[in-house]
C-alpha cells in the first residue's frame, strides 16, 4: 500500500489498528509532506521497529524517474509507473515562484486536434499516489519551494474525479502539502456534468478553474474538440455563468490561437459576445499554438494574437498572452506525450 494515498484519517485509522500511539499519525506525515523525507529509514522519530515495519508494509514512491530535460524557462522530469508507462511532469520557473505542471491520467480520451497528448488515447488514470509523486520527487530535486499547481499535464482532470479529488485534499490540507487553494488551478476541456459536480464540491470549487474553449462557434469548436458534440458551447457556458465563484475570483477561459483556424477577427467579435454579460466573472488566456511535428497546425502570428486581444479588449474583457514555457522540449501546453520517441 502507498502511504501518500492516504488521507489524514485514513493514516490514523491505520496507526490505531497497528496500536501505535496516535501521534505517530503526525510524525509520519510531517516528515513526508514538510521535511519531504521519502525514506522510512530517515524518519529517526520513529522506532527502528516501526520504520522497519513501516518499510515492510508501506511504499512512498509509486514512480521511478527516467530523465530530466532542461530548458531555461523550465524543466521536464518522465517518470515510468510500476506497469511500465511514462508520463511527463513539468516545472515551469515563473518570475518570483516556481509552478509545477501535473498529469492526471496517461493520453487522454478528449482527442482534441491540436494537442500531441491525444495522439495516445487515453490508457488509463493516475492513481492518487502518482499524483502526489509527481509533486513530491521534483519538489525533493528543487532547492525552493514549489508554490503553485496546475492541473494541466497529461490527461482530463475532471475525468479521473475521485484521484485528483483526493489528491487535491493532501494538496491544500495543513497535515498535507499545505498549499492555498487558490494557488491550485484545474484546467477542464468542459466536462458538463463533472463540472457541474465540481460547482457543487465546497472543496474544488474553490480552486482556480481553467476552462478550455478555443472556438466561439459550436461546428468549429465541435472539428477541433469532439467532446463538443455532447458537451456544447451553449450548455458549458450556462454551467460557467452559474459557476459559484465570488465576486473576486474570475474563471480563466483559454483558447489556443491556431493561424488560420480560430484567430481571425470574426471568431474574436464571437467569442467577446458570448463573454461580454459576464465581464466580471471570466478572464480571457490567449495561448499562441504550439508546435508538434505530427500535427499539421501552425501558430498564429503575433500580429493575430495581439489584434485578436484588442477585440476583446475594446469589449472590457480582461484578456491576456501566454507566451508558454518549455516548448523547445516539448514541455509546454498541448506537447506532453507518453509516447514521445524523441527528446530535443
Amino acid at each position: 500500500m502507498y502511504i501518500t494515498s492516504l488521507t489524514l484519517q485514513e493514516l490514523e485509522e491505520k496507526v490505531k489498528q497497528i496500536g501505535w500511539e496516535h501521534y505517530r499519525t503526525e510524525q509520519i506525515l510531517n516528515w513526508i509532506y514538510k521535511r519531504f523525507v521519502l525514506d522510512f529509514e530517515k524518519m529517526t522519530n520513529l522506532s527502528k521497529e516501526q520504520r522497519a515495519f513501516l518499510k515492510d508494509n508501506y511504499l512512498i514512491h509509486s514512480l521511478e524517474l527516467l530523465k530530466v530535460v532542461e530548458a531555461p524557462d523550465s524543466k521536464k522530469f518522465l517518470f515510468k509507473t510500476r506497469d511500465r508507462h511514462i508520463l511527463e511532469t513539468v516545472l515551469i520557473y515563473e518570475r518570483d515562484h516556481l509552478t509545477i505542471c501535473v498529469s492526471s491520467q496517461i493520453g487522454c480520451a478528449v482527442g482534441c486536434t491540436f494537442c500531441a497528448t491525444a495522439k495516445d488515447g487515453l490508457i488509463r488514470n493516475l492513481r492518487v499516489e502518482e499524483i502526489i509523486d509527481q509533486f513530491l520527487q521534483v519538489q525533493s530535486l528543487t532547492k525552493d519551494k514549489i508554490r503553485n499547481v496546475v492541473f494541466m499535464g497529461m490527461g482530463e482532470p475532471l475525468a479521473n474525479y475521485e484521484n485528483v479529488r483526493k489528491a487535491v485534499e493532501i494538496m491544500v490540507s495543513p497535515w498535507g502539502l499545505d498549499l492555498s487553494k487558490r494557488r491550485v488551478s484545474i484546467s477542464t476541456s468542459g466536462l458538463i456534468n463533472q463540472l457541474k459536480r465540481m460547482a457543487q464540491d465546497p472543496l474544488m470549487r474553490e480552486l482556480n478553474l481553467a476552462v478550455s474553449i478555443n472556438a466561439p462557434f459550436q461546428s468549429l469548436r465541435e472539428s477541433l474538440m469532439p467532446l463538443s458534440k455532447t458537451n456544447t458551447l451553449e450548455e458549458l457556458l450556462g454551467v460557467l455563468y452559474s459557476f459559484p465563484y465570488p465576486p473576486d475570483r474570475r474563471i480563466m477561459i483559454e483558447y489556443v490561437l491556431i493561424h488560420g483556424v480560430n484567430d481571425k477577427v470574426e471568431h474574436a467579435k464571437e467569442l467577446a459576445r458570448l463573454l461580454k454579460k459576464g465581464r466580471k466573472k471570466f478572464k480571457v488566456n490567449l495561448i499562441p499554438f504550439n508546435p508538434d511535428p505530427e500535427l499539421p497546425y501552425r501558430r498564429s502570428p503575433t500580429e493575430n494574437v495581439y489584434r485578436f486581444q484588442k477585440v476583446l479588449w475594446e469589449e472590457g474583457i480582461s484578456t491576456f498572452i501566454r507566451i508558454s514555457k518549455g516548448v523547445e522540449l516539448f514541455g509546454a501546453c498541448g506537447q506532453l506525450r507518453s509516447k514521445r520517441l524523441v527528446l530535443r
